[in-house]
This record gives C-alpha cells, structure tokens and sequence, in this order.
C-alpha cells in the first residue's frame, strides 16, 4: 500500500511540476470586439481562427446601434470596438465626454448615393426625397456625396461639418430626410435617393448591388477609414496592439474584406497599406 502511495505521490509531483513549466503565455488571451453587422463584423469572424493559433481568443459582440459600441468600450463591458472613423469618434467623444481613441485603421469604404427608381442623376425630378444620415459627422458626409453629384450646394463648400441646414442651395427642392445610418438601406423603398454604406448591401443579401450607385464619395482620407477604438487607458495594451496587428497582417480578414464588397476595389480600400484614391 505505502508503494502505491508513493507511486501516485511521484506521479502527483511530476505533474505539479510540468504544470509549472507551462508558461502563462499558453493560456489564450480573450478580448471582446464590438461591431454591427456588415463588413466590420465579418473582418473580425474571419480573424478568430488564427488568433486563436497565436494565444488570442477573440469574443464578437455585434450591436445594432452606433452608440452603444462606444458606451460599452468606455464602461469596459468591452476591449475594443471597430465601426467607426476618426470624424465619428471625435464627435462622440465631444458630446459624451468619452476616453477613447483610435489604436489603428481596419478600413476605408465609400459611400454611395443610390436608388431603387432611378438609374443616372439626370432622371432624379424635383422634389424628390432623399435619405441621409442623421447623426452629425456622416450627415456632413452623405451632403458632400449630394453636393459633389450637383444636387445641392452646401454654406462652407468642402466642410465636412455640414447639416441639412447648411444646404443653401437646392434646385431640384429636394426633401432631406434624417435616418439613423443602419436604417438607410431599408428607406430606399420610400424614398428617391439614399445615402448608403455599400456593405449594407452585402448584410441584406444584395452584394451585387453595392455597385450600383449612381455616384461614389471618392473620398480617400483616412479620416474617414474606420478604426479600432479602444479607452485612452488601454491604449498601449499589448494584447489590443497584437489584434491590430493581426488584423492588418491576416490574408483570411483582407479575402472577406474583398469578397465582401464583390472585388470592387472602387468601394474600399486598406487605408493600413497607404493605398488612397484621389476624389
């Protein structure tokens, strides 16, 4: 009996031993991303799998809204968030008061002004309704895409700024209509022209349409890409860099990324690789 004992004990004090040996690196590191369905989201699926092979065990938290990603990072609910751009972000964080910041640029998508009636600008009649975004910073952009198409013209010219009360000229007497921005895609029964982000299209099963636009944005700048926000606190976690860095190194997440918007490199770009179109 005393031998089995002490075989059991020598096995028991090997395996505390091994155990030991194991560095704590082994153990996967979980990190909640938040993002909406669309192209961001799927980016952030395509990544787990190989994350998972270097120690990082990512956790996607989809949410319907573009205010709550922010909240939940700031509340610490979650690690990081990837839906927005630099232009959004600065206007959440002067209207919340919020301590994030950007870590990194996921992706640079156009805009495009699209209709279920009309197939070229020249047919759009007056008094037609258009759909725009109806938080702050994306309005201003979704009025630029309408002021470059020669629908309207906006008070300050190029600022990106702009409200639907800075149209100052409108020939065609179009009727602006604020929508929240994931709702845009479902107002083009209702209306003339919208405003839509094209991954939405490819949410709602109608990837082939993300190229119809009538017009894109062509706008190139990275203050527009979205990026990967994160509490100031947090911003040199090396875990949070390692998912950015991943991220922008995976071929998995670049393959969904094209897919997504149908191979038209017209619709994004990688803002990461320095590729920017000129407007």
């Amino acid at each position: 009996m005393a031998t089995t004992f002490s075989h059991y004990a020598r096995r028991w004090a090997l395996g505390f031993v091994l155990a030991a040996l194991v560095p704590l690196s082994s153990v996967a590191a979980v990190i909640k991303v938040g993002s909406i369905p669309g192209v961001t989201s799927d980016a952030v699926q395509a990544l787990i799998p190989e994350a998972k092979k270097q120690g990082l065990d990512i956790e996607l938290v989809e949410f319907t809204d573009w205010t709550l990603p922010n909240e939940a990072v700031n509340n610490r609910d979650i690690d990081v968030n990837f839906f927005q751009h630099e232009a959004f972000l600065r206007n959440a964080i002067k209207e919340r008061g919020y301590g994030l910041q950007l870590i990194g640029l996921g992706l640079l998508q156009n805009i495009g002004l699209y209709s279920n009636k009309y197939r070229s600008l020249d047919q759009v009649p007056k008094g037609a309704t258009v759909s725009v975004p109806n938080d702050p910073v994306n309005q201003g952009r979704g009025l630029l895409l309408l002021q470059k198409a020669g629908l309207i013209t906006l008070r300050n010219g190029l600022d990106t700024g702009a409200t639907v009360n800075d149209v100052v000229g409108n020939p065609k007497q179009l009727k602006l209509v604020e929508i929240e921005g994931p709702q845009l895609i479902h107002s083009l029964p209702d209306v003339d022209l919208a405003v839509v982000w094209p991954s939405y299209f490819v949410s709602a099963g109608r990837k082939a349409d993300a190229g119809k636009a009538l017009v894109y944005s062509g706008i190139a700048d990275t203050f527009y890409a979205m990026g990967f926000a994160v509490r100031k606190d947090r911003a040199g976690d090396p875990v949070l860099q390692q998912f950015v860095q991943l991220f922008q190194q995976s071929k998995a997440v670049r393959d969904i990324i094209d897919e997504r918007f149908d191979h038209n490199p017209n619709l994004y770009t990688l803002p990461w690789q320095g590729k920017q179109r000129s407007e």
